[in-house]
């Protein structure tokens, strides 16, 4: 028998449950849509997990005092709960890929999550209400926290985070225009016009 997490304890990926990302509560409430997409599911299990981090904060924090400060607080803290190796630069395996053996390098969020979390942040704070421009996910020192995440667990790791391109796919083939037979009634460029 699987046990359901009290409400606002951890899960094991870091993040907190909350009464309504519990099975039971999307079966009885009225406002949860069984059809929610996986996509929409984990938007809204970010934002309440948000919502109990400002409630928790120290002083307790109000969603319209939230800062981009705030914001990275909330990243740093998530690093406590990530499963990716980033390789200090003393460490004998940094820029290694696939590392031969252990190391004692710290477990960290890999930055594509911390990037898709944030997308999924920036946009459940528009759907609740707040401003484009008062949106503390979409706060400049956080793209600028993003990228630096970025570019240290890129050369950490020697892996490259660099958008793939896609291959332009080439237009179909225009069909060639076929010579059209000649009228039954009219005559043949081969034989000219009678006179």
């Amino acid at each position: 028998m699987a046990m359901v997490p009290k409400p606002g304890s951890p899960r094991s990926d870091g993040f907190l449950t909350s009464p309504s990302s519990s099975p039971a509560a999307a079966i009885t409430s009225p406002a949860a849509s069984p059809s929610l997409s996986r996509y929409e599911s984990q938007k809204r299990r970010d934002w309440n997990t948000f919502g109990q981090y400002l409630k928790n904060h120290r002083p307790p924090l109000s969603l319209s005092r939230c800062s981009g400060a705030h914001v990275l607080e909330f990243l740093r803290y998530l690093d406590q709960f990530g499963k990716t190796k980033v390789h200090t630069p003393m460490c004998p395996f940094f820029g290694h890929p696939n590392p031969p053996s252990p190391c004692p390098c710290p477990l960290r969020q890999a930055w594509g999550s911390l990037d898709a979390l944030i997308g999924r942040l920036r946009a459940a704070f528009e759907e609740n209400g707040g401003k484009p421009e008062a949106n503390p996910f979409g706060a400049r020192a956080v793209r600028l926290y993003l990228r630096e995440i970025r570019e240290m667990q890129s050369k950490a790791r020697g892996v490259s985070y660099e958008k793939k391109k896609r291959k332009k796919q080439p237009p179909p083939p225009q069909p060639q225009p076929q010579p059209r037979p000649p009228h039954p009634h009219s005559p043949s460029p081969a034989t000219g016009a009678a006179t």
